[in-house]
């Protein structure tokens, strides 16, 4: 398993360009399977996940290619197996979204219960109700979902929670289905609004992309299209959060400020100076980050998906903070490696109390889920001498070659193999 060596303490002056969003890319890269033409997907990340998923769309029958460094060219037209195997699944729960398009297009699916991911539960129930309301006859046995319809019926379906994958995965089965069906309480996800699009280019009728009211009319076929991914808005918060807590001066190409308006007003609040150009964000730090609280929720709340980036710089701010997580009851497993680190948190059920101190020292910390480990990075661009941070795979689930972008800014990151 690789490893980061960090030697910190040095602000961050450069620029980087901004990958393909990896929660965007994964239910784009699982629509193929809606339509037996090609599709074409271009800004797509070069991840462990990405990877993932093209094994498993593979397995099932799916032509992937790639053409040059961030596109892709899929087809489904033939399906062997519409089996997701537990082997492939359990890496990477996203692996649930070939269920909504496996069934409504070829009228059965059996997919793994997802894994892959150790920040608390997440349930797939809300995936399996709608589903059942739109006709399909779903069991569970040994550990796969089996789910059967001849054909999809449109339905009202009422979400308990707002859950971005399931959202995602309705709406494709959707697309397809036999009638009108409405998504109430959808997911508004930027993320959402990208596949949205996608499948609407593939000739899906969708109203209310964006909104929390989904109205699809399904359609006999979809066809082919090319459709490129949108901006990591994830990564981009990461560097900013990065410049934040080291200070300097760096400009981010490929990025989608309006899809990170939340991040943006927590870190200027912070202190950094945020000039956005169209698709280029200028940050710039000055001195030490003042300490600011956030509370997790959905879009166009602040996202969980940002929280130990945020407090990877409140470990160094100014004053004292106060994080709530309120999306997953387990996302507080990198608060115990930073404070290996030297910072002061107190954690208290789904609170977090963080003192901010005058500055970290390097250790060896281990990486604990994908964004801990971005947390911890940026706690060791900051400390003082060297920071290691081990079982950094989980890092290369959601970042594409984050060491490389680091050193264009100046940072000291080596990538070392136990």
């Amino acid at each position: 398993m690789d490893s980061f060596l960090i030697k910190g303490g040095k602000p961050l002056h450069g620029e980087v360009a901004i990958s393909g969003a990896k929660n965007a890319a994964l239910p784009i890269l699982c629509a193929s399977l809606l339509t037996a033409e090609p599709v074409q997907v271009h800004n797509v990340p070069r991840l462990r996940d990405i990877n993932t998923c093209l094994r498993l769309l593979g397995s099932l029958g799916v032509q992937c290619f790639w053409h040059g460094e961030n596109s892709l060219a899929l087809r489904a037209e033939e399906i062997t197996e519409p089996v997701a195997s537990y082997d492939l699944v359990k890496t990477m729960r996203a692996s649930i979204l070939v269920l909504g398009p496996l069934l409504a297009r070829f009228g059965e699916a059996s997919v793994s219960l997802p894994g892959g991911c150790a920040i608390g539960q997440r349930p797939v129930d809300q995936h399996i109700k709608g589903l059942q309301a739109m006709g399909a006859e779903i069991h569970i046995e040994k550990g796969y979902i089996h789910a059967k319809a001849k054909r999809l019926k449109g339905a009202r379906i009422v979400t308990d929670m707002v859950t971005v994958t399931g959202t995602e995965n309705l709406m494709m089965a959707a697309a397809l289905a036999e009638g009108t069906t409405i998504i109430e309480n959808a997911a508004r996800e930027p993320e959402v609004v990208d596949l949205g699009n996608m499948l609407v280019k593939m000739g899906a009728q969708i109203e209310g992309i964006g909104t929390d009211t989904l109205t699809i009319h399904g359609v006999k076929r979809l066809n082919g299209c090319t459709h490129t991914v949108m901006p990591d808005r994830i990564e981009a918060g990461t560097f900013l959060c990065a410049v934040a807590a080291c200070g300097g001066d760096i400009t981010l190409h490929n990025a989608d400020a309006p899809s990170m308006d939340a991040t943006l007003e927590k870190l200027r609040i912070a202190g950094l100076q945020i000039d956005v150009d169209g698709n280029s964000i200028r940050a710039i730090m000055e001195g030490r980050p003042k300490a600011v609280g956030a509370r997790t929720a959905p879009f166009p709340g602040f996202a969980t998906d940002m929280q130990a980036q945020l407090m990877a710089v409140n470990c160094v701010a100014d004053g004292t903070s106060i994080i709530n997580e309120t999306i997953f009851e387990n996302r507080f497993m990198h608060v115990q490696e930073l404070v290996r680190l030297g910072a002061n948190i107190e954690i208290e059920g789904h609170t977090a109390v963080v003192k901010g101190v005058p500055k970290l020292e390097g250790a060896q910390v281990m990486a604990t889920d994908l964004r801990a480990s971005a947390g911890l990075v940026i706690a060791g661009l900051v400390a003082a001498d060297e920071t290691r941070i081990d079982r950094i795979y989980h890092l290369d689930r959601g970042y594409d070659r984050m060491e490389e972008k680091l050193r264009k800014l100046g940072a000291d990151v080596k990538r070392v193999a136990e």
